[in-house]
């Protein structure tokens, strides 16, 4: 379940303008540039599928935020890393409990993609 705190129609907006290219508009890893990418982007409807049934939270900000690097594409994802540092830090619970540390359009990012799980 996405954090209350989070605005999902923002999260789905920096999703459209920042991600979508290679993970689709849907979100099944079927974006336009997929088919150059070296790595595929995955399917991120299927993140808590593939988790044990728990959303992945501190990975996926992780990944968005720089700090668990992926090179698929010649530099490391994420390509919009300087936007997503923008705002205030907020904090986000992890399944586990521990407090993750964030900013807030990366927060409202995750909060969407929460709210994608099972679609």
């Amino acid at each position: 379940m996405p954090a209350a705190a989070q605005d999902l129609l923002r999260g789905e907006g920096y999703y459209r303008q920042h991600c979508a290219t290679c993970h689709g508009l849907d979100a099944t890893g079927n974006g336009p540039m997929a088919g150059v990418l070296v790595i595929q982007p995955p399917d991120l409807t299927a993140l808590t599928a593939r988790n044990d049934g728990m959303f992945p939270t501190a990975r996926v900000v992780l990944r968005i935020d720089g700090r668990e690097p992926l090179v698929s594409h010649g530099s490391p994802m994420p390509v919009y890393g300087d936007f997503f540092e923008q705002g205030p830090d907020v904090a986000l619970k992890a399944p586990s409990g521990q407090p993750i540390l964030t900013s807030e359009p990366i927060a409202d990012l995750v909060a969407y993609l929460d709210n994608l799980q099972g679609t």
